[in-house]
């Protein structure tokens, strides 16, 4: 196997460093991309120093030099990329040995385009530990409750099937074809700040046949720390309606173009109406989506505009 690992790198010189370190100890990388994105920090410096020491690290900017976003710098790695799999590491986050080790057998499939596997959870700082007890709903294993594959991974992600499929895996633990990426125009929506890596994996899902890997025990841990973004954001409250409206809007406007199940395409459109009602109101997520139902008594029966498809 030959992967290109791709980093975007904003604001973390004090953690490149080990994130780079723990992609070069594994065999089965074949190149790692770094995308600094005009850290305000010495990253830049910290990623000049990692390339020059490594020939596998490769420094890359934004044609302008400026700050573009996690999801244009992850856009600009899959440019980049030369490796036949593309697998994805957040600068203040680490692979453990076993990262790869689902892939290795998995991918013997030529009908997989993409694994995940779970990851693990590591408090930086004490505030970073208090953020996230406070505000994320997660468990410290991140990962999914059973086995699967193909479109029950799709429905899984969006809270539509038969039983709880469990939490969202990350970026961190996703490997894929960048064949599989390329033929179907796959790329981050740059205009996310927040959540683009959620909107890809669901979009991705959809497009592409995923597999679980390793669900058990972590392939890599992510970093708790004072300057996660996203527990900064208290959840519920207006700027996190906010936020989750300008997710489920994207994957309204990406739905629009698509053949989709009636209940994939009404659960979005709920989500989105939810999410922009609150966002306005200032009230919750559930009121605002007891809201959109009653604005819209007929969203369980009608088609609206969207193109419906049970195949």
């Amino acid at each position: 196997m030959k992967i290109s690992v791709i980093i975007p790198v904003y604001n973390a010189e004090k953690y490149i460093s080990k994130a780079v370190e723990s992609a070069l100890q594994l065999d089965e990388v074949y190149e790692i991309i770094l995308i600094e994105d005009k850290s305000p920090d010495h990253s830049l410096q910290r990623c000049k120093e990692l390339a020059q020491k490594h020939n596998q690290v490769k420094l890359f900017q934004h044609p302008d030099l400026g700050n573009h976003g996690a999801g244009a710098s992850r856009n600009l790695g899959i440019e980049k990329a030369a490796g036949e799999f593309i697998a994805f590491l957040d600068a203040d986050d680490y692979f453990l040995p076993n990262r790869f080790d689902a892939e290795k057998e998995l991918f013997k499939d030529p009908k997989i385009d993409g694994v995940f596997n779970a990851i693990g959870t590591e408090y930086l700082t004490e505030k970073g530990k208090e953020e996230f007890m406070s505000n994320i709903n997660d468990s410290e294993l991140l990962t999914v409750n059973y086995p699967a594959e193909g479109h029950e991974v799709f429905r899984g992600l969006l809270g539509l099937t038969s039983k709880a499929f469990g939490s969202f895996f990350t970026l961190d633990a996703l490997t894929v074809r960048r064949h599989s990426l390329e033929s179907k125009k796959l790329r981050f929506n740059e205009a996310l700040r927040l959540h683009q890596d959620s909107d890809f994996i669901i979009k991705l899902a959809h497009q592409c046949y995923l597999k679980s890997g390793i669900i058990d025990i972590p392939v890599a841990m992510r970093g708790m720390h004072d300057d996660n973004r996203i527990t900064k954001i208290v959840r519920y409250s207006l700027q996190y309606n906010q936020r989750q409206f300008l997710f489920w809007n994207s994957l309204y406007d990406w739905s629009n173009t698509l053949p989709l199940e009636t209940d994939v395409a009404q659960h979005i459109y709920l989500q989105k109406k939810a999410f922009e009602l609150s966002g306005k109101k200032g009230v919750s997520k559930t009121i605002g989506l007891l809201a959109a139902i009653f604005k819209n008594p007929n969203i369980l029966r009608t088609k609206y505009r969207f193109t419906y498809s049970h195949s």
